[in-house]
């Protein structure tokens, strides 16, 4: 008999998988949705980089499709799967939910990452191409996101300094918090991956200018390519 938290799982990565489309597109928030508009905000990754949504949407209905077939009883998936399910539940209507408004689309793409991280931090150390993988790369982008939609949403409301102000806080929340993520993961390269992704796209976005912004996220990428190649490797197992 198929757990529920394993039908659960499968059923809420197909509703957030296919809720794109039945919302209208969100390529950033628009101008009239913040008192400051932010048009293409410095801590915005390019507008390419965004195409790792296929990759995730796609390795998250693969992992689940797996876990409902193969892993339905096993209590070492539940652990990841518990969170996963908070992250995937109030990322379906996310979509909705930035074309309405920018300061609860940040409030709850937090809750999305921190859930993330947390059943990346449960995935189970066997089957790591189709349980810690396909939910570590979720996390990762989500880390990035949640400082973007945060950087935007901020500069918009006037909060504290500018938007260029804010690519420097962003990034450095960015960077921080996949750090510690980094440093408590067993098996980092799919989180550092992604999240150095993020941060190149936040260099082509913005190129020479503000020539700061990009120089901060080459020093990230650094940061988190250095820490991850000091730590010791997991076993395997």
């Amino acid at each position: 008999m198929k757990q529920p938290l394993a039908l659960l799982t499968a059923l809420f990565t197909l509703a957030f998988v296919l809720s794109p489309l039945v919302t209208d597109p969100f390529s950033g928030f628009r101008a009239d949705q913040l008192p400051v508009p932010q048009v293409d905000p410095p801590v915005q990754p390019a507008g390419y980089a965004f195409a790792i949504w296929g990759l995730i949407y796609g390795w998250l209905v693969v992992s689940a499709g797996f876990g409902l077939w193969a892993r339905a009883n096993d209590p070492a998936w539940d652990r990841m799967r518990a969170p996963l399910l908070l992250s995937l539940a109030v990322g379906t209507p996310w979509l909705w939910i930035a074309n309405q408004s920018p300061v609860w689309a940040t409030v709850t793409i937090f809750i999305m990452a921190g859930a993330a991280i947390l059943a990346a931090l449960r995935s189970p150390g066997r089957d790591r191409w189709l349980a810690h993988a396909p939910v570590t790369v979720y996390a990762g982008w989500l880390t990035a996101a949640s400082f973007v939609s945060l950087g935007s949403t901020a500069a918009g409301h006037g909060v504290l300094t500018g938007a260029l102000g804010w690519a420097w806080l962003g990034l450095a929340g960015a960077t921080l918090t996949g750090l510690a993520v980094i440093v408590a993961l067993r098996r980092r390269l799919e989180y550092a991956l992604t999240l150095a992704w993020a941060l190149i796209g936040i260099i082509v976005a913005n190129g020479g200018d503000p020539l700061s912004v990009s120089l901060g996220a080459a020093l990230a990428i650094a940061l988190v390519a250095g820490v991850g190649a000091l730590l010791p490797r997991a076993s395997s197992g």
